[in-house]
């Protein structure tokens, strides 16, 4: 069945990993044996691996923190260094394009093209499509800047990472939009862009909902009730993107999945693919039905498969979920819509 997965760190794996994705990644793998950094030789997303697990789509990233006193993550010095890091994997993406690698889709006929593409032909002959999607909004040096990001492919914008961006206070910190953030969403409106809402603060989150009248998505999210943590969301959120109809792509990373995770320590034999599905199953009750949840499984975001559910080596096992959905009772048309049916619902409506 065809997946459209909402969150691949493609180009943030081959341009800051070396990693060359057009190998498979047992291959990868191999060239990785004796690193020690997390996630190397680990890695469960290459494009042959996609092929096999018909992901067919991807929201593929663009990511280029700003460095700050106090965020968690490490970054880059000034806001035109993240822009040109940005501009850098834009430039990896094209080049796979001119391959006919893959296919960059930046609107709904070329998406509706692609997705008939795939559906008549083997995985081993149609393009990849990749939909250009920016994780914290730090390479947008400013507002007015974000007519030239649309011009160039990008189509969904995040406006926080980890800690505090120019636009937002993110994941781990207290507090709302800046002026900036605010001016941005006013022309991310204006222009038809969409916003991610993933890892923004509380107050961000409801700061840009009450401000952004545009199309929705979280990307990567999951759910507080079932996980505690300010970066998965709580109930009054997840009923408040179902009320803009919006779509929550579900997670696989094990701490967003598995209470009490410990990275590093925890094993990852504590966690299943059983366990991703709860948060489908949870977002699906809440919101009375299917519409409203799909996958965005940020694999390799960092870590590797010692940090993903242990029935899952590669991208190509989350073709195993709809067997778990069939198990808990749901049919074919609910299916299709988690897989693959969410996402383009929300992109023809955007677009």
């Amino acid at each position: 069945m065809l997946l459209i997965d909402g969150h691949l760190d493609l180009a943030m794996n081959a341009l800051i990993w070396n990693r060359d994705l057009s190998q498979s990644v047992f291959d990868i793998r191999r060239q990785e044996a004796g690193m020690t950094q997390k996630g190397r030789a680990m890695g469960t997303v290459a494009f042959p691996e996609m092929r096999k697990g018909e992901v067919g789509v991807c929201l593929a990233t663009l990511i280029a923190r700003i460095a700050r006193k106090d965020n968690p993550l490490p970054g880059y010095n000034s806001p035109e260094i993240a822009y040109a890091i940005a501009q850098g994997q834009l430039a990896y993406y094209r080049i796979l394009e001119s391959q006919k690698q893959v296919r960059i889709i930046e609107d709904w006929e070329t998406l509706s093209a692609h997705v008939e593409d795939w559906q008549k032909s083997s995985p081993e002959d149609a393009p990849l499509g990749f939909i250009l999607a920016m994780e914290g909004a730090d390479p947008i040096i400013n507002p007015d800047q974000l007519k030239s990001w649309w011009e160039d492919g990008l189509r969904v914008v995040s406006l926080s990472h980890y800690g505090v961006s120019t636009y937002a206070h993110g994941t781990g910190t207290t507090g709302g939009l800046t002026s900036l953030g605010r001016k941005l969403l006013e022309r991310m409106y204006s222009i038809g862009m969409i916003l991610d809402v993933t890892h923004l603060s509380e107050e961000s989150f409801w700061e840009a909902l009450d401000i952004f009248n545009g199309p929705l998505i979280a990307s990567h999210n999951n759910c507080r009730t079932l996980v505690p943590g300010d970066r998965q969301f709580s109930d009054e959120q997840i009923r408040a993107l179902i009320k803009r109809d919006a779509v929550i792509g579900a997670a696989l990373d094990a701490w967003m999945i598995y209470p009490g995770w410990v990275k590093g320590k925890t094993p990852n034999t504590v966690v299943s693919l059983e366990a991703v599905t709860d948060h489908i199953d949870y977002v699906c009750r809440l919101a009375g039905n299917s519409r409203h949840v799909a996958i965005g499984s940020d694999l390799d975001g960092g870590y590797g498969k010692e940090q993903c559910p242990h029935d899952l080596d590669t991208i190509a096992d989350l073709q195993k979920i709809p067997n778990i959905l069939v198990k808990r009772g749901y049919g074919e048309e609910d299916i299709r819509w988690i897989m693959h049916g969410n996402w383009l619902r929300l992109l023809h409506a955007a677009w």
